[in-house]
């Protein structure tokens, strides 16, 4: 059975793209929007948190590194307030159009980073999930997936600690979050499609493009 929704258009899709920092989703991301209007399809590129300039302003908050440790109810609050305007302001109505919109993080980077990184309770991230969205996900998510190693070795580090709040974590909660999202993977595996990462970007764009094509009738 498919788990795209029945009251979305084949081309009005709404296609998250995830995965740790280093895996390339981003990027991926681009192509893909790339390829999409190629194909003359009308698409939304966005990200989270932020999509909005309101939403981008709660993104500075929450990546600042000035504000040291914060607690993960707190990181969560923020990210679910970003996240409803975001939908509201953003997502919706690129659906409501017809667009395909292609997000950079959704709720599993929540549950990821939140839930498995930080340890807040799932029912909890649950609870305002329902208040913030009533229980939105994507219709097809790509975890784009590699080893800590390799992740670490592309963004230039042996050592975690880049410019923003996450990136100064420790290699414990990275490996919790890449944990959490293999975890979603395989609790949800006809909407989370995981995608080997560590791969050559070409031969990662090829099984992007299978994956993402299959979902919209397109040949990659």
């Amino acid at each position: 059975m498919s788990n795209l929704r029945s009251d979305v258009s084949p081309r009005g899709l709404f296609v998250t793209f995830e995965g740790i920092d280093g895996s390339g989703k981003s990027t991926l991301l681009r192509r893909a929007a790339l390829w999409l209007t190629s194909c003359g399809i009308a698409v939304r590129v966005t990200h989270e948190p932020g999509g909005t300039p309101f939403c981008d302003a709660i993104r500075g908050i929450f990546l600042d590194p000035q504000w040291g440790e914060v607690d993960g109810t707190v990181e969560l609050l923020l990210v679910f307030a970003s996240r409803r305007q975001h939908l509201l302001e953003v997502i919706d109505p690129a659906l409501a159009a017809g667009e395909v919109v292609l997000c950079d993080r959704f709720t599993d980077s929540t549950l990821a980073y939140q839930g498995a990184g930080r340890g807040v309770a799932r029912e909890r991230i649950d609870q305002i999930d329902r208040i913030a969205t009533a229980g939105r996900r994507p219709d097809l998510t790509l975890l784009f997936d590699l080893p800590l190693g390799e992740a670490e070795r592309r963004m230039g580090a042996a050592e975690r600690g880049g410019h923003d709040r996450l990136d100064g974590e420790n290699r414990a909660f990275a490996a919790r979050v890449r944990d959490g999202f293999l975890a979603l993977a395989a609790a949800e595996p006809e909407r989370v499609r995981t995608i080997d990462a560590t791969e050559s970007l070409a031969a990662t764009t090829s099984a992007m493009k299978k994956v993402l094509g299959a979902a919209l009738g397109l040949a990659p």
